[in-house]
């Protein structure tokens, strides 16, 4: 069984089972031609790669049939399509272009890593796709998918080995 991500009405959902909670998703939708920097969450089916979460900010790791790793500040992730780390986690501090993974606004306290863009990787085809938590309001995100904290905690409780996150085209 699949996590669904899609279009309702005005907003997002995320669909797992019988369970329905409001999502977001990239500031340019669901799409599916994707390159770096384009604020497209791709279309299409990615496998749940592990799960990384702040442990400062958990009495203990997120229940989850998934890999769960903890992170610290000087972890990051390439979004430099030249470099040979692209796509890939790396260790601040890191002379490419990268994402800081322990960030200040609570969105990366709990990051689900997805296998889009990295069997094999393609330059420039998108990186650090996740699902994370949502912003107040849902504000959209750069292209992975965000749900509230409490909701995202429930699906990976829920979640069992071979589950996906799929975007939905919202064409």
């Amino acid at each position: 069984m699949d996590l669904i991500v899609k279009r309702s009405g005005e907003s997002w959902q995320a669909v797992y089972a019988d369970q329905v909670w409001r999502a977001a998703v990239g500031r340019s939708g669901i799409r599916r031609e994707k390159t770096e920097g384009d604020g497209v969450s791709p279309v299409g089916c990615w496998p749940i790669r592990r799960v990384l979460y702040r442990a400062d900010k958990f009495p203990a790791a997120p229940v989850s049939v998934f890999e769960t790793t903890a992170i610290d500040p000087q972890d990051g992730w390439c979004d430099a399509p030249d470099h040979p780390d692209y796509n890939r986690p790396v260790r601040l501090p890191f002379d490419a272009s990268h994402e800081e993974m322990w960030r200040h606004d609570d969105l990366y306290d709990i990051v689900v890593v997805l296998g889009q863009n990295d069997a094999p990787i393609v330059p420039g085809e998108g990186s650090a796709i996740f699902l994370h938590i949502a912003s107040e309001g849902y504000g959209p995100t750069a292209g992975c998918a965000s749900m509230r904290r409490e909701d995202l905690l429930a699906f990976l409780a829920m979640a069992r080995p071979g589950t996906r996150l799929c975007f939905q085209a919202d064409n």
